[in-house]
């Protein structure tokens, strides 16, 4: 089948190998881009697989917390210039403050549209025309990308914005541990990226696409069949110590893991949010 030189750069800027790798994985995959990924990464020619659906859209991203309720907010425009302007900064800000005190219905991470007929702040304007406003002030398209909100049953609340605004976390503790320790999480979190909080949380089918990636490695590599699966194991155990929360190696004392970092206590759910992915 024909593959297009737009279906070729897609594949190099989700991969980085390259365009002959790409167009020949693309081929072999009949021009299905997720299996081409797989491809190029049991090959070895894929120098990462990068996140799905990325998008160049700017904005900013702001956090609430009071009295065991927080939220997480994205609010997006078209260029940096109008994203750090004060006006644009403390709309972002007040729609923080509103998901958490008046969007009740709201529990964990919601599309923005969720939130646009709620009446802003409990008054008679509504978040939609609110954000109208904002976009007519800017002169540019601004969107709710998302919010996510949580109202702790006990446990500390905190929530963590990286200074550029580029970056949020909110996470929630269970067990014996303080709002500091929680602030400590999220800005793990932020820095480590993690996709859940134990391997038990990651859905099934990512790890067996993880799994079929790494034996696709091992045969290519040549190795007996009788010890490919032990392998495949180990990649596995790897995977989970790098991609789930209680298990990475804790930013600010890599000698422990958060799970060893947070002694009883432990981490209920978080939410991460950087701007356009």
């Amino acid at each position: 089948m024909g593959i297009s030189a737009a279906d070729v750069k897609a594949l190099r800027e989700r991969t980085g190998a390259g365009m002959m790798d790409c167009k020949k994985a693309l081929q072999e995959t009949g021009g299905d881009l997720e299996s081409a990924i797989d491809l190029l990464r049991s090959r070895g020619a894929a120098k990462a697989a990068k996140r799905a659906g990325r998008e160049t859209a700017e904005g900013a991203v702001a956090s609430y917390v009071e009295d065991g309720i927080a939220s997480l907010v994205e609010l997006n425009c078209e260029t940096d210039f109008v994203a750090r302007t004060d006006d644009f900064q403390a709309a972002t800000r007040d729609l923080a403050r509103h998901v958490a005190l008046h969007g009740g219905g709201i529990d964990g991470e919601v599309g923005g549209e969720a939130v646009l007929s709620q009446r802003f702040m409990g008054g008679d304007t509504s978040v939609g025309d609110t954000i109208t406003a904002v976009s007519a002030k800017t002169g540019e398209n601004v969107v709710v990308r998302r919010a996510a909100r949580f109202e702790s049953a006990g446990g500390p609340l905190s929530s963590y914005v990286h200074m550029t605004g580029k970056i949020g976390v909110l996470v929630e503790l269970a067990g014996a541990a303080d709002v500091d320790v929680a602030r400590d999480v999220a800005m793990h979190i932020a820095a480590a990226r993690p996709l859940a909080v134990t391997s038990a949380d990651i859905p099934a089918e990512v790890v067996e696409r993880e799994r079929a990636v790494y034996l696709e490695q091992v045969r290519q590599e040549g190795k007996p069949e009788h010890i490919q699966e032990k392998i495949v194991e180990g990649k596995l155990r790897k995977f989970y110590q790098e991609q789930t929360l209680m298990e990475q190696a804790f930013v600010r004392d890599p000698d422990r893991t958060v799970s060893q970092m947070l002694g009883g206590a432990t981490v209920k759910r978080f939410v991460r949010f950087e701007l356009g992915e």
